[in-house]
């Protein structure tokens, strides 16, 4: 594990946070090399590592062929595939392990999987759940899918590392990781609205919103305690860079109520979630964040977007 050569690939809120953790509790011995589209985001991130702990690479392949481990967050699927169809250039991907952490449908990572496979690299599904807090931390959950004898070369980089748990899925279906982590973001997401709208019933009934906050603390202490801050100080509509940007989130729900479709379910909670999600897009655009669904429904109700 030591002698790993690693690539990071993808440097948002979350990825950020876990090759920061990796560069300073890794086992690695090598420096790690980060790549980013955006070669000044990479470059600025890097300077805030210890010195000859990480690099910087404006070639994706490059970057790649050096590596024997590579670990990709993302947005979204379309990215995911880009950078996938930019690795399959690469002459000689034998023995090497794509750590796929991004939020994608199940049918992209099976599809990942299989096109890998064929050219001798080994691809582990490992979608993360955690607020960029939680990352910063090394307090993610982490769920890998795959080839067991490739999770067990980068279990060495989770526990302990980056996460606090793994829900390990040896030798099984990488779309099962993926599914996971889409239903356990519907749970997420329609909790933050549940909370935003006991928020705002809270505050027009006169009931308060401080002492809501409270029982929300008591009761759920955690991640919607959290929300229920964010929600109450504001940060849903002040903060420049989202924590849970709207578009990610939108993309999240699309594919449960897609997985679920597959099989006859009607995610009835998650459409409710979806159409308060489209009014953050339409209020806030890109900045938008899933804290804002209590924006939506404060204008909704009467109120104010901006509290």
């Amino acid at each position: 594990m030591a002698n790993e050569r690693v690539t990071w690939v993808g440097l948002g809120n979350i990825g950020r946070a876990m090759s920061r953790n990796i560069v300073n509790k890794g086992p690695q011995t090598n420096p790690i090399t980060l790549y980013n589209r955006t070669a000044s985001k990479t470059e600025a991130f890097a300077s805030t590592l210890p010195p000859n702990k990480a690099s910087v690479s404006t070639s994706l392949t490059e970057a790649v062929a050096a590596s024997s481990i590579v670990f990709i967050c993302v947005g979204d699927d379309p990215a995911l595939d880009a950078i996938i169809t930019s690795i399959l250039t690469i002459p000689d991907l034998t023995s090497k392990i794509i750590v796929d952490c991004s939020t994608v449908h199940p049918d992209t990572s099976r599809k990942t999987h299989s096109i890998l496979a064929e050219r001798g690299a080994s691809f582990i599904a490992c979608p993360v759940f955690g607020a960029p807090a939680a990352a910063d931390a090394g307090q993610l959950i982490v769920v890998p899918a795959g080839p067991s004898a490739a999770i067990d070369r980068i279990s060495p980089f989770l526990d302990g590392v980056v996460s606090k748990a793994t829900i390990p899925m040896p030798d099984e279906d990488v779309g099962r990781a993926t599914t996971l982590k889409i239903l356990g973001n519907t749970f997420i997401l329609n909790t933050v609205e549940t909370v935003a709208e006991g928020l705002v019933t809270a505050e027009k009934s006169g009931l308060g919103v401080e002492v809501y906050r409270q029982w929300v603390h008591t009761f759920f202490p955690g991640p919607f305690a959290a929300y229920a801050d964010r929600m109450i100080t504001g940060d849903y509509h002040k903060r420049e860079e989202p924590l849970f940007a709207v578009d990610l989130a939108r993309k999240d729900l699309r594919h449960a109520a897609s997985v679920a479709g597959e099989v006859g379910v009607r995610l009835r909670s998650v459409e409710v979630t979806q159409e308060y999600l489209k009014r953050v897009k339409e209020e806030r655009g890109e900045k938008g964040d899933v804290a804002a669904v209590y924006g939506a429904i404060r204008k909704e109700s009467g109120l104010e977007f901006e509290n």
